[in-house]
């Protein structure tokens, strides 16, 4: 009597977990101990994608071609006797699509500083596979550590206007596990905001109080000319 089929397992032979667009990858199931013929089918999210018979004790191998993000998700190979119900289930292997990363955008919530002031900016590409690491530089000098984000949101940093010098070209980094693609943001200047002079708000204020002189005194004339004027007559 031959022996019971096993659990079969799931093995990744050629290629990754993390998958590109047009990649192959190759698995391989095999159920041991266990008497061939065997029949080994390979399943996606619970649908058959492929079966392959084997009449001794070599693996079956499957390879797929990741052509859209249909083919990524959960793989799974079930092992049984030809023309028997029944059968068992392997271990499961999840594909993830990587997604290349997008162009980031520097950004802060103002364009003009002073000397003495705190200020922030923000790092964010919108595209790119989770997670996403940023790096900030001045020039091109980093200036904070890399920040890997593993949620879509902007990575920001805080910064302290301390000189003249801290007013120079911003820029930031992005980068994903997609290979060999590394994305820099657009250029971000802060500009010296003009600082008001202690005289000005008195230099206007003496200049209402002067215009409200000029008001007063030509809405009074009238008032002394006209009775001047009777009493002439």
């Amino acid at each position: 009597f031959p022996e019971m089929v096993s659990n079969p397992k799931l093995v990744l032979v050629q290629g990754t977990l993390n998958v590109v667009m047009k990649q192959n990858v190759t698995l391989s199931c095999l159920s041991e101990p266990g008497s061939p013929p065997v029949r080994y089918i390979l399943f996606k999210h619970n649908q058959q994608v492929s079966a392959l018979n084997r009449s001794d004790l070599s693996p079956a191998l499957f390879t797929l071609t990741i052509s859209s993000a249909r083919d990524v998700g959960e793989y799974k190979c079930k092992a049984e006797y030809n023309n028997s119900s029944g059968g068992k289930y392997s271990n499961s292997l999840n594909f993830t699509l990587l997604e290349p990363i997008s162009k980031p955008v520097l950004s802060s919530p103002t364009s003009q500083a002073k000397k003495g002031q705190n200020v922030s900016l923000s790092c964010f590409s919108e595209n790119g596979s989770l997670p996403i690491t940023y790096l900030f530089f001045k020039g091109t000098q980093n200036i904070s550590p890399q920040k890997t984000m593993q949620k879509r949101k902007a990575a920001v940093i805080f910064l302290f206007i301390n000189s003249l010098s801290d007013f120079g070209t911003y820029k930031c980094r992005a980068n994903n596990s997609f290979p060999n693609i590394t994305k820099y943001s657009n250029a971000f200047n802060f500009t010296l905001a003009e600082e008001r002079s202690h005289s000005q708000p008195l230099i206007i204020s003496l200049g209402l109080i002067l215009l409200l002189l000029i008001i007063g005194l030509a809405l009074a004339i009238p008032f002394f000319l006209i009775p001047l004027y009777k009493a002439s007559k």
